[in-house]
């Protein structure tokens, strides 16, 4: 396999620069530029040099034998400090290593994915934690990175091999000394197995909410305060307020952290009937937005609101700085009350939360349970049918596998690893 290099840490000034190498050659490309190869994991001070002897800088040298990195491979480091133009000069050298190529997006990752350093859900769990912007994305991430799907996994996967067992022994060797009738345990495997499978699945859609983010439409009737409360929450002005109505034409969203939930506030459009075509574009786009949203504000005034508030939704009276009751985003009496009830909500979403986070899962999940429940009804017939549950369960624990990555997700991986950056 080639030996891979890139930069690890972000391009551009910093105090210090991380290089990493990856690879067969990973030592041999260190002595030649720090003229020595330092005990594994000890960090060692060395002075780098080029392929002509000048000086390129003085760096902390970290190796990392095979079975003990990252990658599963020989790893060295090279932290240098973090000017342009020595990073640049580093990477120049190793290019002229014989043997050395620049890594390709995620290469790090895939190669830790090859060597069973990582399955992928862990490898989607790494590049959740990097793109993480606040502390719930930064835990569920986190919670992938350590393995707590591959875990779920593997349990799944040895009861139904378990109950596999059981059947297959049956048709084997039915003239034995093994057990006539076992399909009291298998049916209870079974259903252990496809009510944790429920449980997870049933959690992805508020998972998913966590990594990528809720939405909150305020919705009300022009000029009753929608924009200003807008940017009361944002603390800026994202939107533009008016006294006259319909100054808002199209969704305007606004992303922030809710008590360490990512959320993206809409201001929409007043709905209202209207001949303006324009204004008509936006009515219908707020409807829409509010309509998918996870949760909506309802500002209301005078009139009842236009659209049917949710049981889980929020209604508040607007204009408080006039009537002394309910919010106001130009005074801003309320909103702090709002900004708690809005957290709220969107926190009993998030606890509902499993730890499968994305469509790739839930098609996965969704299989294994249809799974079982064919190797349910097969076993219920009786022992002509053992061998066709068998098969089944052996079909469950096949998605199981490729949920992990561990078969028939080659297709996936170059569009999976491509969101990586150069370094990792």
């Amino acid at each position: 396999m080639d030996t891979i290099f890139a930069l690890a840490t972000a391009p551009g000034k910093a105090g210090v620069a991380v290089i990493r190498v990856s690879g067969p050659q990973a030592f041999a490309a260190c002595e030649k530029l720090s003229g020595g190869v330092p005990e594994p994991r000890r960090a060692s001070l060395r002075r780098l040099r080029d392929l002509s002897g000048d000086t390129l800088d003085e760096a902390l040298v970290l190796c990392f034998e095979k079975g003990r990195s990252f990658t599963g491979e020989d790893v060295v480091e090279f932290q240098c400090h973090g000017s342009v133009a020595i990073t640049s000069a580093i990477l120049r050298t190793l290019g002229q290593v014989d043997g050395l190529r620049m890594a390709e997006p995620g290469e790090f990752t895939r190669r830790a994915l090859e060597s069973g350093r990582l399955d992928l859900t862990q490898v989607e769990g790494l590049a959740d934690l990097i793109e993480s912007e606040t502390e719930a994305q930064r835990k569920q991430a986190q919670r992938l990175l350590d393995g707590a799907i591959g875990d779920q996994a593997e349990i799944w996967r040895r009861d139904l091999i378990r109950a596999a067992a059981l059947l297959e022994a049956t048709i084997d060797f039915a003239d034995e000394d093994v057990p006539e009738d076992v399909s009291d345990e298998v049916l209870a495997l079974v259903a252990k197995t496809r009510a944790a499978i429920s449980e997870q699945l049933r959690g992805i859609d508020a998972a998913e909410r966590v990594r990528t983010g809720f939405e909150v439409a305020i919705v009300g009737a022009p000029n009753v305060g929608k924009s200003t409360l807008l940017n009361a929450l944002a603390g800026r002005e994202a939107a533009i307020t008016s006294e006259y109505a319909g100054t808002t034409r199209d969704v305007i969203e606004v992303r922030m952290d809710l008590g360490g939930l990512p959320v993206t506030v809409l201001d929409t459009a007043g709905i209202r009937e209207t001949v303006d075509h324009v204004e008509g574009i936006g009515i219908a786009r707020a409807r829409e937005r509010a309509q998918s949203a996870d949760l909506r504000v309802f500002l209301v005034d005078d009139a009842p609101p236009e659209l049917e508030p949710m049981p889980q939704d929020i209604v508040v009276q607007a204009k408080a700085d006039l009537r002394g009751e309910g919010v106001s985003g130009l005074t801003g009496q309320g909103v702090g009350q709002l900004v708690s009830d809005i957290t709220d909500r969107l926190k009993d979403q998030a606890a509902q939360a499993g730890l499968a986070t994305r469509e790739r899962h839930r098609l996965a999940l969704a299989r294994a349970i249809s799974g079982l429940e064919l190797a349910e009804d097969h076993v219920r017939i009786g022992g002509m049918q053992y061998d066709l549950a068998a098969e089944e369960l052996r079909n469950v624990v096949r998605s199981l596998e490729s949920l992990l990555g561990r078969i028939d997700v080659e297709n996936l991986l170059d569009e999976i690893f491509a969101s990586f950056c150069l370094g990792k």
